[in-house]
């Protein structure tokens, strides 16, 4: 049988708990149950800045079980993701580590042309390949662009650029806002539809400790709620990965996940 439509006001989470193309650390696999955690937790409350009761608006559609296969898991990740599109879901993904992206979008291309993607990260995951895999965690936005699933990548607080992936920055056309350079995402021009990836990394480690790859000198929370917040265009799906539990002893990384979690929502039924 297949599933209901969607409620009206409400945004659907669904949990992508895969992380076997993680390079250094496993442990984002674990994420999506803590985040809903985190999200109930009464230490804070189920309301966005903006004046959103997010808690009363959201449908959760559970945990996709998943092979370790990579092929095999990107094709029930594309399918489920798809499932949800054609019953008008608003869909927000917890991963999982970045590599979950490039199915998820391979579903979103089918149902937006013109999909522009904003991406949160230190890094630009643009890898042709990496340590001898192209479906690793670093390489999500090299398969999408090449796949030609959106029409445009924005990334916002890349701070490991090296040269192969500028190369391949210039390459796709990518437009990289470094953290050096950050800025309002006004400048950048966006229209919709937007589909927001947001890897925790790209919040500096005393914001975020619970993630695998430790950059600093990045994002505040505060910084990134207001980029969410000033997103000048509808926002049609998005994802938040790379939340490793392993690394967040003190589970205040998961509350900064269900805090732009709340964000991401609110921007999506604005």
């Amino acid at each position: 049988m297949p599933p209901a439509d969607a409620r009206p006001r409400t945004v659907t989470l669904l949990g992508v708990p895969y992380d076997a193309n993680s390079s250094f650390l496993r442990g984002p696999a674990k994420a999506p149950a803590l985040i809903r955690q985190a999200l109930a937790s009464p230490s804070s409350n189920s309301w966005s800045e903006s004046g959103e009761d997010i808690g009363a608006g959201f449908e959760d559609a559970g945990d996709l079980a998943l092979p370790q296969d990579c092929l095999s898991a990107f094709s029930a990740i594309e399918n489920a993701v798809g499932e949800q599109l054609a019953r008008g879901a608003r869909l927000l993904v917890f991963g999982g580590d970045h590599s979950i992206t490039f199915p998820v979008l391979r579903a979103f291309g089918k149902k937006y042309s013109d999909l522009t993607i904003v991406h949160f990260d230190a890094h630009p995951d643009l890898y042709d390949e990496f340590e001898g895999n192209r479906f690793s965690h670093a390489c999500p936005f090299a398969r999408i662009m090449e796949s030609g699933v959106a029409r445009r990548l924005v990334q916002v607080g890349i701070r490991t650029m090296n040269a192969p992936q500028r190369a391949q920055a210039e390459r796709f056309g990518v437009h990289v806002i470094e953290m050096r350079q950050l800025a309002s995402l006004a400048q950048a021009g966006l229209s919709g539809p937007i589909y927001v990836s947001f890897d925790l990394d790209v919040l500096d480690p005393a914001f975020a400790e619970g993630v695998s790859h430790w950059e600093p000198g990045g994002l505040s929370v505060r910084e990134a709620i207001g980029l969410i917040q000033g997103i000048p265009a509808p926002v049609v799906g998005a994802d938040i990965v790379e939340y490793n539990p392993e690394r967040d002893a003190s589970g205040r990384t998961a509350m900064v996940c269900a805090k732009i979690c709340k964000e991401l929502a609110a921007r999506m039924l604005a």
